[in-house]
């Protein structure tokens, strides 16, 4: 037992009455359920470089006035201390959520007569599983899925299992929202989680360091609209319609809506409408279809309950292809009016598509963005999409959305060379970008553009502002999310980029993986290697050719002292790529602060991965 920890308690003991014992290695284990909570520090490395005394004396009062004696009241045990983490068990669930969320709420009412620099934060994630008894210790899936569910959480916040919120619900006076099943490491099925919504009344201490949940928002996915044409190569304007009423909803700040690639991986599959919502951890689905004949168009449109399964409001409209525009806008405002959802004055005046009123234009652009979207994406698709944005331009010059669809392109052409000048394909792309905000100022796209243009050139001020002002007009634009949090990384600011890339990753589920990369990058240069280490690891599973990802972990490993598997790793890594160059690549990078460029390559100098 620890010194500063709580004796066990008599419930605890009793609890132990309902165990089983198991023989392993020639010992006897014992094994029982338990309510495990794991709780850590949030940034807790740059809080002992920016004062280690006062940081591990602040801890330990913490742990010795606050969590021991409310672990101790809810009948719970310090397993052991980590660091800047420990584990506690508890013999009833409902007392370690009671545990873990008082404990929140004390600890931030704690921070509210601190200064920012002093204020310690923790995450908790609590599970009900097996565990195996060894000593002291506790091990086993039980454990590891309660340590995962704290890695998710945000600063202050509770994340518990699917299992937990089974127990409590109908037995504990808090709210909690479902984040939907989430891949856990070395876990073989999927997690459901979910996550304790704090008191609105309460305080929330993380104002301006991190976007808002979307606790208390009607939430939404934009299923992909059937194509009911009779000709099959109809799919991009079906596909192009949704994607714009995705667009239009996201627009609204008083919806939470799930991102386009999240929502198309549904496309042309089987599948049950609740389920897509228990799967994404939403509680509305929009589906429909698109009949194009013509000039003219059919579009059907229902909003469904996912919990019920029962239509909330339903619709067919019959136009002319000049009128899509307007069937997109009435759509957008019956979906607000049947949810009750109140418009800001800016949201109000905001037109919803500053477009075109030539059908043929509108049709070329949404060809164009189709091909920017394919998965394949090489020369010939650049020349194609390139060439579809600029017959559109010749029908409507004033048409905003060509002008941005020619700015992507040319970035994707600057980061892959296709062109004959590459090199030059930057400013082709800023000035393209830059036009489509002349013509129009409200459509977030054309900002997010300019913000990745930024990103290259390493103007970070332009690279805040436009980031900002797409996430302004598209509050659930998971892209601009991202983004915005990669610049901090970048500024030396990591903590501050981390709950930007989590809100993108549950935007977006499907992207997951490419976000994983950037949220590993984040602690890395936070300098908490254990976590960056879990989850490039995870972007690895998930994505098994990355050179990219293990670089940076073979660095982390360096870091951490684990030579072996570090050089594990960088043979995989030149299996993948033989021509890979880590100065190349560092060089790449958009650091500002030299300093944090050179954690990369010290990491792999203290591995020996470099001469």
């Amino acid at each position: 037992m620890y010194a500063d920890q709580p004796q066990p308690t008599l419930a605890w003991i009793l609890a132990r009455r309902s165990s089983t014992f198991v023989l392993w290695e020639g010992r006897v284990l014992e094994r029982r359920l338990a309510a495990i909570m794991a709780s850590d520090v949030v940034g807790y490395s740059r809080l002992i470089r920016n004062d280690e005394d006062g940081t591990l004396a602040a801890l330990k009062s913490l742990r010795g006035d606050l969590i021991g004696p409310k672990v101790a009241e809810h009948h719970g045990r310090i397993v052991k201390l980590m660091g800047d983490g420990l584990l506690a068990e508890f013999p009833s669930v409902v007392e370690a959520v009671r545990a873990a969320c008082e404990m929140q709420q004390a600890i931030a009412d704690r921070n509210t007569d601190l200064p920012e620099r002093q204020r310690i934060e923790f995450r908790v994630g609590v599970n009900l599983g097996d565990v195996a008894i060894d000593g002291d210790d506790i091990y086993g899936d039980g454990v590891n899925v309660a340590a995962r569910l704290e890695a998710m959480a945000e600063p202050g916040g509770v994340y518990v299992s699917g299992a937990v919120h089974d127990q409590v619900r109908d037995r504990l006076d808090l709210r909690f929202e479902d984040l939907g099943k989430q891949q856990v490491k070395n876990i073989d099925r999927p997690v459901r989680v979910w996550r304790w919504v704090r008191d609105a009344a309460a305080p929330d201490h993380n104002v301006g360091q991190r976007q808002q949940s979307p606790a208390g928002r009607p939430s939404i996915i934009v299923l992909p609209f059937n194509n009911m044409s009779r000709d099959a190569d109809q799919e991009y304007f079906s596909d192009g319609i949704t994607e714009d009423i995705i667009t239009d909803l996201s627009k609204v700040s008083g919806l939470f809506v799930i991102a386009r690639n999240s929502a198309f991986v549904y496309k042309d599959k089987a599948f049950n409408v609740s389920q897509v919502c228990r799967e994404l951890g939403v509680r509305l689905a929009l589906e429909g279809s698109i009949r194009k004949a013509g000039n003219r168009v059919r579009v059907t449109a229902q909003l469904i309950d996912g919990s019920s399964g029962g239509h909330v409001w339903a619709d067919r409209y019959d136009r002319d292809l000049t009128d899509i525009f307007e069937v997109q806008d009435d759509i957008t405002q019956q979906i607000v009016t049947a949810l009750k959802v109140t418009l800001s004055e800016a949201e109000k005046s905001r037109n919803a598509e500053a477009g075109t009123r030539d059908a043929g234009a509108h049709d070329l652009f949404l060809r164009g963005r189709e091909l920017l979207r394919a998965v394949k994406k090489d020369r010939d698709m650049f020349e194609q999409a390139t060439a579809c944005f600029r017959r559109a331009l010749t029908l409507d010059p004033n048409y905003a959305a060509p002008h941005a669809g020619l700015g992507m392109a040319y970035i994707l052409d600057y980061q892959n060379s296709w062109s004959a000048t590459p090199e030059a394909s930057l400013h082709k792309a800023e000035c393209f970008a830059d036009e489509a905000i002349g013509k129009d100022g409200q459509d977030p796209y054309n900002h997010f553009v300019v913000s990745l243009v930024a990103m290259f050139r390493r103007n970070y001020q332009r690279w805040a502002e436009e980031a900002d002002r797409a996430l302004a007009l598209n509050p659930n634009f998971a892209s601009a999310l991202n983004i915005r949090g990669v610049l901090h990384i970048y500024t030396g600011e990591p903590e501050k980029g981390i709950p930007y890339i989590e809100r993108a990753m549950r935007l977006d589920p499907a992207v997951q993986q490419q976000y994983l990369h950037f949220l590993g990058t984040a602690y890395f240069v936070a300098g908490e290697y254990e976590k960056a280490a879990a989850l490039f690891s995870d972007r690895i599973e998930v994505n098994p050719t990355t050179d990219l990802s293990r670089a940076f972990l073979a660095s982390t490993l360096g870091h951490l002292g684990k030579l072996d598997e570090a050089h594990r790793v960088w043979r995989d890594l030149m299996e993948i790529n033989p021509n890979y160059s880590a100065a190349e690549h560092v060089a790449r990078l958009p650091f500002r602060d030299a300093s944090d460029a050179e954690k990369f390559t010290e990491g792999l100098s203290k591995a020996g991965l470099l001469e």
